[in-house]
């Protein structure tokens, strides 16, 4: 969520100009008023033009003049407009059916054939060649990326102009430029700048990206927001079934399921660049799918992409974007080769989806050059290694972007640098900027202080024991990549009257190795069991500690205090080895709560805390996780689209500094998504672990209840706390995000572009009769695991209610004669999701 928040820095800044020649757009309709869908709109003489949305607008603009524009689909009678002016806003067009050719063309109007059509069996040849295309024709391969980011601020009037936001700012908007797809004026905030060198083995199926230089306006040092719209426009292979971005995967048009998803139409053939070339007009055959309209000239010999163009529709199920527009365009190497020469990607981000509201447009435009072939550079070249951060590359002088960009910046672009150096100096620019940063991150940042404040999302909270908590922290802040960090904080229950703390610090020690020694101790109220696997994060605080909401009253709290001591390393890109130790107090923070124990054979002396020392060593491993920042802590910017593993190996010390207890635990976590094309996002969470030796209730695995009304990670949204306890487990939770594909087939439930999730979590454990004697605790006299059979619930949930919320409903599966079992319940969660 934060990482989208991002945006809010973008909604505000200017400077573009241009001069465009002919600009057309209004609506096309039939005899009856109804809109036509997917109309050719073309320049009289070119094939510059466009493709009417659902609703049969369109706008379409060249940098040439043209005295007339044509417009026509099969089924219609080709009409001719003669323009008077250079710019003609608002048309309406009629067309009127062509009744003598609709026996002739019946295949094609409407949904088309999918037999004895030949723009599919051109499609079917494209499928046969499309792994041989490119550079992957080749062992190995090299190329030179130049790549340009822009964020544009769109819907230009006068009131946006006269507001107070932007007072001691006006000298941005001296001139504004119209887009050439949208028609709507515009002002760029945002540019970005970067080269590199890419280099692949076909052979080991390996890539490596090397950062040769970066650049961008107002915020060069700033890594994080660098990388995050590097993730955010990933790159893609139109060749691929599915083209995933924001998060959403939509088909392609070249997909080999593509004819079930789009109707394809022959509509043109000719010379580009002395190669014979057909052109292909694809529109979807059903609304509220992930689909584009456009078309695509494909060779006749290679069956290689010689051009393509790829429109969102705008019944699209994708929040925040009002449009998506896409162009590539293919050179050819030699007779039967064709690369990539030049990628552009704008998308229309807005919170409304009007079009007369305002909002941001981004654009990445990429040009590729400078292709070599089957120059091996061996396995370890590609090795994945940890980067260190090098100054320079992001700090290059003029003279090597003079040298390295691949197209030169127009006039416009170049003043975006110089009006955001200026803004840097305007204290209005300065409280916008400000209000975002707080809002994404979290914190208020005192730089004279070199100190951030925060989170302020955790100000306040409540649980039956503290009443209401009031949180104050920080942590220190001189830059993204500091070598140490020390955050803390301080806490107060207005019901129990007391104090809680927690502080930590950690230094980076070695950059290529990520080598981190890290420390700190707590002293607060927590609620244990919050998930299966932990790993004794000093500062790490569950929500289901201190929620507003919950299911009932909660009294079964621990009074904790924790102390910490590790080192860790990442010898290989996303892989960590972490060895710590630990040193724990536990005892309940509730009269109405117990962790007692036996503490001899006859079973008559009881204590009712525990006091333990642990060492653990834990390896993580998170492949296609992106990360930015070379300090000391980093950001993740692609958060939920990698998997993960982990596997933590705890040895509990009986006598180091007075501890109670041995014992051994293994804990294993296991979580991958996956992208099941167009039908949505399934995700499956697998966690087991074993606890060997006698331990009290304080030290047992808790299967994590939840009895708040929020969507927590991890945890049986029906179980009560303590509800089952086990030393021994296997978890198991499947969700599946349909993402609309089955709500946007139902009239009148599609327009509300809702989003339906089904998961599945069971589980199934068992605690030793050792275990269960030795526990003396008065809340919990018996523990109860779920070992005659698996626990198991399932749920149905309905997401992107008001574009933010979800909500899931819950079935209990079994053991219901469980003490305050619940077989229904609801839990909710807000997000800000594309």
């Amino acid at each position: 969520m934060n990482r989208n928040l991002a945006f809010l820095v973008l909604f505000i800044f200017s400077t573009f100009v241009g001069v465009s020649q002919t600009k057309v757009g209004g609506y096309v309709k039939d005899a009856n008023g109804e809109p036509i869908p997917f109309v050719n709109v073309v320049f009289e003489g070119s094939s510059e033009g466009t493709i009417t949305n659902d609703d049969g607008s369109f706008y379409v603009q060249s940098d040439n003049s043209f005295k007339s524009v044509t417009f026509s689909f099969i089924g219609f009678e080709s009409k001719k407009l003669e323009l008077t002016s250079s710019v003609s806003l608002n048309l309406e067009i009629v067309l009127q059916e062509e009744a003598s050719a609709l026996s002739e063309v019946v295949i094609y109007q409407g949904k088309t054939s999918k037999k004895n059509n030949p723009a599919i069996d051109i499609l079917r040849k494209i499928w046969e060649k499309r792994r041989e295309n490119g550079v992957k024709k080749f062992d190995q391969y090299q190329y030179k990326k130049y790549e340009k980011q822009e964020f544009d601020l769109n819907t230009i009037d006068s009131n946006l102009i006269n507001s107070p936001i932007f007072n001691g700012m006006e000298f941005i908007f001296k001139e504004t430029d119209t887009n050439t797809v949208t028609g709507k004026t515009y002002l760029p905030i945002f540019i970005n700048e970067a080269v590199y060198k890419v280099y692949g083995d076909n052979n080991l199926n390996k890539e490596k990206e090397i950062l040769l230089g970066n650049k961008n306006s107002g915020f060069s040092d700033n890594q994080t927001l660098i990388s995050f719209i590097k993730d955010l426009y990933s790159e893609y292979n139109v060749y691929d079934n599915y083209l995933k971005f924001f998060d959403k995967s939509f088909v392609s048009p070249l997909s080999t399921t593509g004819i079930d998803a789009y109707n394809y139409v022959l509509s043109d053939s000719t010379f580009i660049d002395n190669k014979w070339c057909y052109k292909i007009v694809y529109y979807p055959r059903r609304k509220n799918e992930l689909t584009f309209k456009g078309d695509f000239w494909v060779n006749d010999t290679t069956w290689a992409i010689k051009e393509i163009k790829l429109h969102v529709t705008k019944s699209a199920n994708i929040n925040w974007i009002r449009d998506i527009y896409i162009e590539q365009e293919f050179d050819v190497l030699n007779d039967s080769v064709f690369l990539i020469k030049r990628d552009h990607f704008m998308s229309d981000f807005s919170f409304r989806e009007k079009d007369a509201a305002r909002g941001v447009y981004g654009k990445r435009t990429t040009l590729y050059d400078d292709y070599h072939f089957d120059i091996e550079k061996g396995a370890a070249f590609y090795k994945n290694q940890v980067q260190e951060y090098q100054d320079h590359v992001f700090n290059r002088d003029d003279s090597f972007w003079e040298t390295n960009r691949l197209e030169e910046l127009n006039n416009d672009e170049k003043q975006v640098y110089k009006m955001l150096d200026t803004l840097k100096t305007v204290k209005a620019f300065k409280r916008i900027y400000n209000v975002a940063s707080i809002l994404a991150s979290g914190y208020i940042e005192f730089d004279d202080l070199n100190f951030d404040f925060g989170p302020v999302f955790s100000t306040f909270g409540y649980n039956d024991v503290e009443g209401l908590r009031i949180r104050a922290g920080g942590r220190t802040y001189f830059g993204r990549n500091d070598p140490w960090r020390i955050e803390g904080y301080t806490a107060y229950g207005l019901k129990d009257d007391k104090f809680k703390y927690g502080i930590s610090g950690k230094v980076l020690l070695d950059k290529k190795m990520r080598l981190i020694v890290s420390g700190g101790n707590r002293r607060d109220i927590e609620q244990l069991g919050a998930s299966l696997t932990n790993t004794n994060d000093v500062l790490g605080r569950s929500l289901a500690s201190s929620s507003l909401i919950t299911v009932g009253a909660n009294t079964s709290l621990t009074d904790i205090n924790l102390s910490t001591f590790a080192v860790e390393i990442e010898p290989a890109k996303n892989f960590n080895v972490r060895v710590g130790t630990s040193f724990r107090t536990l005892e309940s923070a509730s009269r109405d709560f117990s962790l007692a124990y036996y503490t001899d054979d006859t079973y008559t002396t009881i204590k009712s805390d525990i006091r333990q020392a642990e060492i653990s060593t834990i390896l993580s491993f998170s492949p296609k996780r992106k990360t930015t920042g070379y300090g000391v802590e980093r950001i993740i910017v692609n958060d939920g689209d990698y998997p993960q593993l982990f596997l933590n190996y705890s040895l509990g010390i009986k006598g180091m500094l007075e501890s109670d207890f041995d014992y051994k635990k293994v804990q294993f976590f296991y979580r991958q998504p996956i992208q099941v094309g167009g039908f949505g996002r399934l995700t499956t969470t697998l966690e087991a672990g074993k606890t060997f030796d006698e331990v009290p209730l304080g030290l047992l695995s808790v299967v994590p209840g939840n009895q708040t009304y929020f969507s927590i990670f991890g945890t049986f949204p029906l179980l009560n706390f303590y509800e089952f306890v086990t030393d021994t487990y296997t978890s198991l939770h499947v969700e599946h995000n349909f993402n609309g594909r089955l709500f946007s087939r139902i009239p009148g439930v599609r327009d509300l572009n809702l989003r339906e999730i089904v998961s599945v979590r069971g589980v199934i454990g068992e605690i030793s009769e050792e275990n269960q004697l030795l526990n003396a605790s008065t809340s919990h006299p018996v523990l109860y695991a779920p070992n005659v059979e698996p626990y198991w619930s399932y749920s149905f949930g309905i997401g992107n209610i008001f574009k933010v919320f979800r909500l899931d409903f819950h079935f209990r599966g079994n053991y219901f004669d469980n003490p305050d079992a619940r077989s229904f319940g609801l839990t909710g969660n807000f997000g800000f999701y594309f």
